[in-house]
């Protein structure tokens, strides 16, 4: 089992709110440019966020 994290309150008010701003920014910008739905893009988060995802195996 993995052991819980939780970002500091430094890396909160610096890089972590740095990535979220440019993550909404970015997703904003892919659908000004494609006149996708918001439905599209949170489908394109979910593919990112598996890649984070822990692997979960069967075990039967």
């Amino acid at each position: 089992m993995t052991k819980p994290y939780a970002f500091n309150q430094t890396q909160m008010n610096g890089i972590v709110e740095e990535v979220y701003a440019n993550i909404i920014k970015e997703c904003e910008k892919l659908k000004f440019e494609t006149n996708c739905p918001n439905e599209q893009i949170v489908a394109l988060l979910s593919v990112i966020a598996a890649n984070y995802a822990p692997i979960v195996e069967n075990k039967k």
